[in-house]
């Protein structure tokens, strides 16, 4: 049964999921991509970028299990880039280079129109004008019963939780301190939204929390 998933994301010490001030140069915010460290090591990151060898073991076995089954994402517009307001010359394609790690149609969320972006690798960027609800009904029609995965940013996130649209969240929780930036679960009452912790898994990088929704 198709489900939609939070995975592999990850959180400072105190509960960020992005730092302060994203830019060109720091795509998650100042200091986010240490809390990133657990992933880039392991095989299943360097094959996604074309690399051979990375590390085994349980980072990298949540690292795959997050690409498993899904046949579409769901993307905020500052996961897909910097810019703001209207697209302009429409020559930013992603954060990814021409073939981004994908490889299934994304639908990005955006008050701005644009037509389709297909790119190589089997990833197609639609993007979505007309709110969090719309994205996911197109997204599950386009995994045809795969999983949609969220893939974030913070607000993102934190609308489909909301909404109560989200079936399980992994998250992973670094060491990493970053004083300030965007909370994820600031104010959002994980068990009166029926989550409950089923796994928690500590590695040397981090620990893995699986929290999933109760059958209703």
């Amino acid at each position: 049964m198709s489900r939609v998933r939070v995975a592999g994301f990850s959180i400072s010490l105190e509960g960020f999921g992005a730092g302060p001030n994203q830019s060109l140069e720091n795509p998650l915010g100042e200091g986010g991509m240490a809390m990133h460290q657990w992933a880039f090591g392991t095989r299943t990151f360097q094959a996604m970028h074309g690399g051979g060898g990375g590390a085994a073991g349980i980072d990298d076995d949540f690292a795959a299990a997050s690409f498993a089954n899904v046949g579409a994402w769901i993307l905020g517009r500052n996961m897909f880039g910097p810019v703001r307001g209207d697209w302009g010359d429409r020559s930013w394609r992603g954060w990814w280079g021409d073939s981004p790690p994908y490889h299934v149609p994304v639908f990005v969320l955006t008050h701005h129109p644009r037509l389709p972006l297909e790119m190589k690798g089997g990833t197609t960027f639609h993007f979505v004008t007309d709110g969090i609800e719309p994205a996911l009904a197109r997204a599950r029609e386009a995994a045809a019963g795969r999983d949609v995965r969220i893939g974030g940013g913070v607000s993102t996130i934190r609308q489909y939780l909301r909404a109560g649209l989200v079936d399980e969240l992994h998250l992973v929780q670094t060491a990493v301190l970053l004083g300030r930036g965007e909370a994820l679960l600031e104010g959002i009452d994980l068990p009166a939204l029926g989550f409950e912790t089923v796994r928690r898994v500590p590695t040397e990088a981090g620990t893995h929390v699986v929290l999933a929704r109760r059958a209703r």
